[in-house]
């Protein structure tokens, strides 16, 4: 790879998801990530949210902190997982009042132990009656994108048949499911231009921390890890050799993507912050100085 052909990362973007902390340790964790993140300037962080308001508070207290003290652009997740419409709007408005203007609408998982999602009695329908509902509140709607085939999906078309009614309620973006083929990403993003899906559709990078726990996840979401991946991983002599492995693979990932007008990743940190640190200074992405409040608080 010649200078010419590197990607301009100065029209690229990021933005990074966390989790809300259930620990001291775990707040401490979380601090770190934003501390070692935000100088890489994201467009905005993401904190993730609980079915049925489990982490209500929690993720509340999060996107203040990190809004507060990191100055942050702060996004929160919103499911409709058991919960009714009052109850799922309140959280919203919880949201407005501490400066969210951004929210990333899923339907959410059906809860441990259920097969499939059944919405609530006097709840939202689906991700679609949850969007339009935020967008008539005033927000700024992401959505979640699946290339590969979700795992309620009976085929490839309803993935693209969904998401086209999410945008169609008023999304503005979509951000995808992880994977590890961008062609198949690729792909998929041709498939939504085709079916007039206009916004832009943002990768979802997971950096592999820990190969045997991404594989269960994986498979929960119906996340394909290819067979190389198996056998370059199962050859790693030590951990720092699988990191270095890691770090390789999510940044020739990106780089592909970044060449096939990607201007967008949007990485999953798992509030694990270095290896992700290390894939976006590899891409090329300058870091800022920045102050930011040291004392963590009650995150």
């Amino acid at each position: 790879m010649t200078p010419f052909d590197q990607p301009d990362v100065k029209r690229r973007s990021l933005s990074f998801e966390f989790f809300p902390p259930q620990s001291t340790e775990a707040t401490l964790k979380l601090w770190r990530s934003v501390e070692r993140l935000a100088p890489l300037d994201p467009t905005f962080v993401s904190v993730t949210y609980g079915a049925g308001g489990t982490t209500r508070d929690r993720t509340k207290a999060a996107i203040r902190t990190i809004r507060d003290r990191a100055g942050l652009n702060v996004a929160g997740h919103l499911t409709c997982v058991g919960a009714s419409r009052e109850e799922t709007l309140s959280v919203a408005s919880d949201y407005s009042a501490i400066g969210v203007k951004r929210i990333v609408a899923l339907r959410g998982d059906p809860p441990k132990g259920v097969d499939a999602f059944t919405p609530h009695e006097d709840g939202f329908t689906g991700a679609v009656e949850l969007v339009e509902a935020l967008v008539n509140k005033g927000f700024d709607i992401a959505v979640g994108a699946y290339p590969e085939r979700h795992p309620e999906a009976k085929t490839d078309e309803d993935d693209i048949v969904s998401l086209k009614a999410k945008v169609d309620a008023g999304a503005s973006s979509a951000i995808t499911q992880f994977f590890f083929d961008p062609e198949m990403f690729l792909r998929f993003r041709d498939r939504c231009e085709k079916a007039g899906i206009n916004v832009p559709i943002h990768p979802g990078i997971l950096p592999v921390e820990d190969f045997t726990r991404m594989t269960r996840f994986a498979g929960a979401c119906g996340t394909t890890v290819p067979t190389w991946m198996h056998d370059a991983f199962g050859r790693a002599e030590d951990e720092a050799s699988a990191t270095l492995l890691a770090t390789a693979i999510a940044s020739d990932h990106c780089d592909t993507l970044m060449r096939e007008g990607c201007e967008h990743l949007h990485f999953y940190t798992l509030n694990k912050p270095d290896l992700t640190y290390d894939v976006c200074r590899a891409l090329g992405f300058a870091t800022a100085d920045l102050t930011m409040a040291s004392s963590v608080g009650a995150a």
